[in-house]
């Protein structure tokens, strides 16, 4: 049921919604949120009304969003008309439905986390995921020289078709020693581990004098606590661990990001290509499931999840959970990777 816009709100029919591993994680308990509660941050679709004061957007028009109040799992809701960004003509609803969180995120860690520049050397694990690819991408057309760490060997060409320099297959070798080996020696500028605790140390060990080491998330476990000496003695060192929300809740930062991340799309430095696929039957039929998937040359393939919301609400949590069940076996084989490579990444 259509509800009543109040001041500052607008009712969006919902044309597609992101599925992202935060969904996962607070439908899991991992992440925990007030109950009884929907899911979702990510969405698009136009504006069918607006509510008092509202003059950012105009019913009808295409939009989308990211973050903001949960419950993007529906067909139509209300919403804050200040966080809304509409849609450009070369933007489709479903990558207006799917790029935003990760590419915001990609955004970032790339311009204010670290600010990659030509000629920068950037470490990125998850290279052949869904934020690697994007990231490798990205840092690629800034100029950088992008090595990539992927878990197993068949990631590989996915990895160097999103942009990377060179990829690495985590527990194949001692990883520093190969970073070292493709920089004559100097080694990363800067290194993005998602991992964590499996491949916190080598990363640090990775790094050149000075060198920044940015947490941005700990899919194998969290790491153990850093001494602030370790990072003077392995070379002065910078440590982060930064979040999307501190670099997307205000207004005006959060709609020049959104905005930069559709120029990357529409000028080809994000590639994103949709194709459908058969859902599971779910309340009454199957239903098209969008997944992006590469492209060519320096395309990445984001492999974002986009729902059409004529699919019921079950069908999106369906596909939340054969997401985490694939995100788990990825994990194990970082952990197991951790073994392979202990021998030679425990501190010197």
């Amino acid at each position: 049921m259509k509800a009543k816009p109040g001041a500052g709100e607008v009712w969006l029919e919902q044309e597609a919604i992101g599925v992202n591993y935060l969904d996962v994680t607070q439908r899991n308990g991992a992440v925990s949120i007030p109950l009884p509660s929907g899911l979702g941050l990510e969405g698009a679709g136009r504006v069918v009304a607006i509510g008092a004061g509202v003059a950012n957007v105009a019913v009808d028009d295409r939009v989308a969003y990211m973050l903001g109040p949960i419950g993007s799992y529906a067909s139509g809701r209300l919403y804050p008309a200040n966080r809304l960004v509409r849609l450009p003509d070369e933007i489709s609803t479903e990558t207006g439905a799917t790029v935003l969180f990760k590419g915001i995120t990609a955004h970032y860690l790339l311009h204010s986390t670290y600010a990659v520049r030509p000629g920068s050397v950037v470490l990125l694990y998850g290279a052949a995921g869904a934020l690697g690819q994007l990231m490798a991408s990205w840092a690629k057309a800034m100029g950088a020289f992008v090595i990539g760490v992927v878990s197993k060997k068949s990631s590989v060409e996915r990895a160097e078709a999103a942009g990377c320099d060179a990829v690495l297959i985590w527990g194949a070798g001692d990883l520093p020693s190969a970073v070292a080996g493709l920089t004559n020696g100097q080694k990363a500028d800067v290194v993005y581990d998602g991992i964590g605790r499996p491949t916190f140390t080598a990363s640090l060990d990775s790094l050149r004098t000075r060198g920044m080491m940015v947490s941005i998330g700990a899919s194998g476990g969290a790491p153990d606590p850093v001494a602030v000496a370790t990072l003077n003695t392995k070379g002065s060192l910078f440590l982060t661990r930064p979040g999307l929300a501190a670099h997307a809740t205000d207004l005006t930062e959060y709609h020049r990001r959104a905005n930069a991340v559709f120029d990357a799309v529409i000028a080809g430095v994000i590639k994103p290509a949709a194709a459908n696929l058969s859902a599971p039957r779910c309340g009454g039929g199957a239903r098209r499931i969008g997944r992006w998937y590469g492209g060519r040359g320096g395309s990445a393939q984001a492999m974002m999840h986009a729902l059409p919301v004529n699919s019921l609400q079950e069908l999106a949590l369906l596909e939340a959970a054969s997401l985490f069940a694939g995100s788990r076996r990825e994990d194990a084989r970082w952990k197991r990777g951790r073994f392979l490579n202990e021998p030679t990444t425990q501190p010197r």
